[in-house]
């Protein structure tokens, strides 16, 4: 293993040796320590302090989240340029807030609140499948549980109807796999593909939509088409940003389910403690979302010249947010390599901060709570069939697959912990 000061020289996003997948930590806490602002072979620059990070994410006018210039080099004049240039994640106001209010329209605590018995009764379902399996069946933890939450919750938002949803998240992890750093040629014509294939499923559930109208309250494509105020979105924005929707709500959220599953394993004794007090499954989402950051990275440009912790930064430096090294930061995470599920206070940027925090992530706090909490409850001796198995990305940080032995099952007679 080299030593921390070789690993911060040696740090590039586009030449990532195999081991920084299984386990990004010790990088991040070397460049935090030698390089917390570290130049790269391409002029950019990578992020690795939390006050650093905050301070971008605060500073719009100086680090523009607009991507034309980062992506067009990476996806030419192709259908994934037109995306992720397009979806609000990506674009700064006027855009951004135009989307941004429409959206959180639909994503308010009382929406959110209402969307919990339906979202317990799919958990549920989803866990008597588990258990018809009977004693000493193997399940993928990813497939059979944590990315079929997302997707469902994702669908009901849009209305997408249950027969249509099948595509969703090949669409999504195609999608979000060319924001990797690096693309192979497999993986640009992935993402072009099904960027092409949902936008041409999107404009048939627009049409239909637009004949039959949903309730607005509730149905987030029929807020967007009817605009606010007078302002509506043009068709490219519309569409794009109902992908964006997908995309963010679900890759992410698939995560956290997974990763906080998975951490549990690796600390009996936190995960001990959340079954025998069901009530900190609240605090341990927020520190699965910190330990494990689902999106472990995020970008910028710098508009104008400016400095990071004494760095110059020429204008339009292309600036690396450390999600993943920030939520580890000692300065304001006590022990932060160690897993407390009862940690607080807890401000991890996980959900990002600024105007661009995460409108979803009431909605993706509730899906982990829920998720995990009722797990726990019915499956709490559940063990690993096999290593979990990582997907190879560096921005997103998950699992391709958790197998696992769920029995002994609990009596059914056994309550489920509240998750309000």
């Amino acid at each position: 293993m080299p030593d921390a000061r070789d690993l911060a020289e040696d740090f590039d996003l586009k030449r990532l040796p195999d081991s920084f997948y299984d386990d990004p930590y010790p990088t991040y806490r070397a460049l935090r320590e030698h390089a917390p602002v570290r130049r790269m072979a391409d002029g950019g620059v990578f992020l690795s302090r939390y006050a650093d990070v905050v301070a971008v994410y605060k500073d719009t006018a100086t680090f523009s989240s607009d991507k034309h210039e980062e992506f067009f080099p990476k996806y030419g004049a192709s259908p994934l340029f037109e995306h992720h240039t397009t979806s609000l994640v990506f674009n700064d106001p006027p855009l951004h807030t135009r989307v941004r209010r429409l959206i959180a329209g639909a994503l308010t605590p009382r929406h959110i609140a209402a969307m919990e018995q339906r979202l317990v009764g799919r958990v549920d379902s989803l866990l008597d499948v588990m258990a018809a399996r009977g004693s000493g069946a193997e399940i993928d933890l990813i497939a059979a549980f944590a990315s079929a939450i997302p997707v469902e919750i994702i669908g009901n938002l849009l209305a997408v109807p249950n027969e249509e949803r099948a595509p969703l998240r090949d669409w999504s992890l195609a999608i979000l796999g060319a924001l990797e750093p690096t693309l192979t040629d497999e993986q640009l014509e992935r993402g072009n593909r099904a960027v092409r294939e949902f936008l041409l499923y999107l404009e048939g559930l627009v049409e239909r939509r637009r004949a039959e109208p949903g309730d607005p309250e509730v149905d987030v494509l029929t807020r967007l088409i009817a605009g606010e105020g007078g302002e509506t979105l043009s068709a490219p924005e519309l569409l794009h940003n109902c992908i964006f929707l997908l995309n963010a709500g679900h890759e992410t959220t698939t995560n956290l389910i997974g990763n906080g599953l998975a951490c549990l394993l690796a600390w009996p004794d936190e995960k001990a403690r959340l079954i025998a007090e069901p009530a900190l499954v609240r605090t341990a989402v927020d520190e699965f979302l910190r330990f494990e950051s689902s999106n472990q990275l995020g970008n910028r440009i710098t508009t104008c010249a400016t400095e990071i912790a004494g760095v110059e930064l020429a204008p339009r430096t292309q600036v690396t947010i450390g999600i993943g090294a920030a939520n580890r930061d000692p300065e304001p995470f006590a022990d932060p390599d160690r897993l407390d599920i009862g940690r607080t206070p807890n401000r991890h940027v996980a959900f990002g901060s600024g105007i661009h925090q995460c409108v979803g992530m009431g909605l993706a706090r509730l899906e982990g709570r829920v998720a995990i909490g009722r797990f726990l409850a019915r499956f709490p001796d559940y063990r690993l069939a096999a290593p979990a198995l990582r997907q190879r990305r560096a921005r997103f940080r998950g699992h391709a697959r958790l197998l696992a032995v769920v029995d002994p099952l609990l009596p059914p007679s056994r309550p489920c912990p509240r998750t309000a």
